[in-house]
């Protein structure tokens, strides 16, 4: 689908089947702001064919949201992980960092994505928490 020409989804979208659509979905569940998603919006408001326009916007929404929401996830999966390789409590992880428990609580289950300066804080609390623990260790 991506080496497809913008005529040739244009022409999927307007004069497209069943077959075509599901086609288009595919691309678009795959990668959500990729070039087909992009040249299926464009299409659709070029032309705003009669009842596949709506389907068609309504796909590449859906694949979106459910491309955020497994990113939230990953996001907050990679949280706990830092957490547990740090060894420190959820207390001290989020002292180290520069927030409140709480706060962490919410970057651990999702509900707010910590900014990329953040992470990479995180990432090296935790690096360096481990370190200590390994050396301590020994």
């Amino acid at each position: 689908m991506e080496a497809w020409p913008f005529e040739g989804v244009l022409a999927a979208v307007e004069r497209g089947t069943l077959p075509d659509w599901r086609r288009l979905a595919t691309a678009i569940r795959a990668d959500p702001w990729g070039p087909v998603a992009h040249q299926v919006l464009e299409a659709v408001r070029l032309s705003r064919p009669y009842g596949t326009a709506e389907l068609l916007e309504g796909v590449v929404a859906r694949a979106r949201k459910l491309a955020t929401e497994s990113e939230r996830e990953d996001v907050a999966s990679e949280v706990r992980a830092l957490i547990g390789r740090s060894g420190l409590s959820r207390h001290d992880f989020a002292e180290r960092i520069g927030t409140s428990r709480s706060r962490l609580s919410t970057y651990m289950s999702g509900k707010v994505v910590p900014s990329a300066t953040l992470m990479v804080r995180m990432r090296r609390v935790a690096g360096h928490a481990a370190a200590m623990t390994a050396n301590a260790a020994s």
